[in-house]
């Protein structure tokens, strides 16, 4: 095919897996490295590669960094075993984490000084999303990074929004859509119980309220996973205090009030704090339910 890839996926998470997936599917050479060996094996048993990304990394033309934080995403690039150093000049990195902008542009500096082009390019949709390719994307870098990564944007995505020619600017966005995403959670879990304590229970809750004016995206997401009882992480709890965390540092720095993203963040806090923050972030309702005295489905 001739505007297929190589490409290495560095984080085969929820998210990474589904991105390595889809690039898969869309007739590029694909790589998966994860410190999850298991992970990595399933991988190459769905028709992916792997190996040792030192020795790989001069024919990659496409990096996906898919892991957790800003540490990791500069650990990848720039660690002691970092890959950009030994990439080919024009080779793009795909960075997806949700950091704070100024590291986005910091990270592009440094991989210009390799001749490495670099998308700021955080992500939002889910698990789900990832694994049909169907992500939306806040991206942002020079002309020449868009021109290097389409061909895999494109099979990862259903949506690449361009929001300008240097990096920082997806980074930003994506701030701005954890603010609401997590406040959102929030928010919902706290209504689905206030409910409860008036005799609305989950199920009529989703039922009423996802057809009516109250209702937004991620209450019709993640308030079934309450009333299936089930929190298998799709975006686990422990991702928030870092996202809005994030959220507040840009918001003091620009001198900037968010009471509400503050209040939200002190309810995922109170969460982890109880033991659940490798459970789906809808579990935030468990903190509610606990204060108020409220069993939940499936906690009977």
């Amino acid at each position: 095919m001739k505007n297929t890839r190589q490409i290495a996926v560095i984080g085969l998470g929820s998210m990474g897996y589904g991105i390595a997936s889809s690039a898969l599917r869309g007739g590029h050479e694909t790589f998966g490295f994860d410190v999850n060996a298991e992970q990595v094996a399933r991988f190459v048993a769905e028709g992916g590669q792997t190996g040792a990304l030192g020795d790989l990394a001069p024919q990659m033309q496409v990096v996906v960094v898919v892991v957790l934080n800003a540490a990791q995403t500069e650990s990848v690039l720039f660690g002691e075993n970092g890959v950009v150093p030994g990439l080919s000049k024009g080779a793009v990195v795909i960075a997806c984490a949700t950091v704070p902008p100024d590291f986005a542009k910091s990270m592009s500096a440094r991989c210009a000084e390799h001749g490495v082009h670099y998308l700021d390019a955080p992500i939002s949709g889910g698990s789900l999303k990832a694994a049909q390719g169907q992500l939306s994307i806040m991206a942002a870098g020079a002309p020449a990074a868009f021109d290097a990564a389409r061909p895999v944007l494109d099979s990862i995505a259903e949506t690449v929004f361009e929001l300008g020619d240097s990096a920082g600017a997806g980074s930003a966005m994506k701030a701005v859509n954890q603010l609401l995403a997590g406040v959102h959670i929030a928010t919902m879990a706290e209504a689905l119980t206030f409910g409860m304590t008036q005799g609305v229970s989950p199920e009529k809750f989703v039922e009423v309220i996802s057809k009516c004016a109250g209702t937004s995206w991620m209450l019709e997401n993640r308030a079934p996973h309450i009333v299936a009882g089930d929190y298998t992480p799709h975006s686990s709890v422990n991702i928030w205090p870092k996202d809005l965390g994030i959220v507040l540092d840009i918001a003091k720095n620009a001198q900037f009030s968010a009471p509400i993203t503050a209040a939200a963040l002190q309810q995922f806090v109170a969460a982890a704090g109880q033991g659940l923050g490798h459970e789906d972030d809808a579990a935030v309702a468990k903190v509610y339910a606990r204060n108020a005295g409220l069993t939940l489905p499936g906690d009977g």
